[in-house]
């Protein structure tokens, strides 16, 4: 392998990812244009080619005395690394959440529990059930006129979603909906069923658990 000064300047990691685009660079390329420099006896592409190897055995267990026991890589060089793997399973590799049940919109909404005010809020998924976007669609008290189809399906039509689940919580904790929140749910299915965007399901999040409408029956 050339050493960095060898080679044509468009050729060098950071050069080519500007012009090319980071797809177009290998991993100890990337590597590479993460740490900027090399040390003394060792430039920057060597650097990188041994930390990627280290990085193949597995990243799991990589810890910064791990990554220092490489000749060139103190503690700085070795937190820039752990910092970027953690960026990427935070943003990149994160796994989407699936909902199948009124359990799991129950445990992916559980910020929402012991809220004092009223949140409505949207779950917008795709035909294998994953989650793609939740969000609130208002914060009050439920009603046919703060809960309108056009607020609650308009993301849904965005996401191209093939389901929605909607769901609020009840800061008095009575696990069991009222009549308005019958009628919501019954004008939001009818919108649903004329859009192609199935209601899968409405559900009432408590601090000790939930009512789910189509569950019960009621969807």
């Amino acid at each position: 392998m050339k050493k960095l000064k060898e080679l044509y300047e468009g050729d060098r990691p950071r050069e080519k990812l500007l012009s090319r685009g980071a797809e177009a660079l290998k991993d100890h390329e990337l590597m590479a244009v993460l740490l900027g420099r090399g040390v003394r006896g060792k430039d920057v592409l060597r650097l990188s080619k041994e930390l990627v190897e280290l990085l193949r055995e597995g990243v799991d267990d990589l810890e910064i005395d791990k990554l220092s026991s490489i000749h060139g890589v103190g503690e700085a060089k070795a937190a820039q690394i752990l910092a970027a793997l953690e960026l990427s399973r935070r943003f990149l590799i994160r796994e989407k959440a699936v909902i199948r049940s009124a359990e799991d919109v129950w445990k992916e909404l559980k910020e929402y529990h012991g809220r004092k005010q009223e949140y409505f809020l949207a779950l917008t998924l795709d035909g294998a059930s994953h989650l793609i976007e939740k969000r609130v669609i208002s914060v009050g008290t439920l009603n046919q006129s703060l809960v309108h189809p056009r607020e609650v399906f308009a993301d849904a039509i965005a996401d191209r979603a093939a389901g929605i689940v909607i769901a609020h919580n009840h800061p008095s904790g009575q696990c069991f909906p009222s009549a308005q929140d019958r009628r919501v749910t019954q004008r939001l299915a009818e919108a649903g069923r004329l859009l192609g965007i199935e209601l899968l399901d409405h559900v009432i999040l408590t601090r000790d658990g939930w009512y789910s409408f189509s569950e019960e029956g009621e969807l």
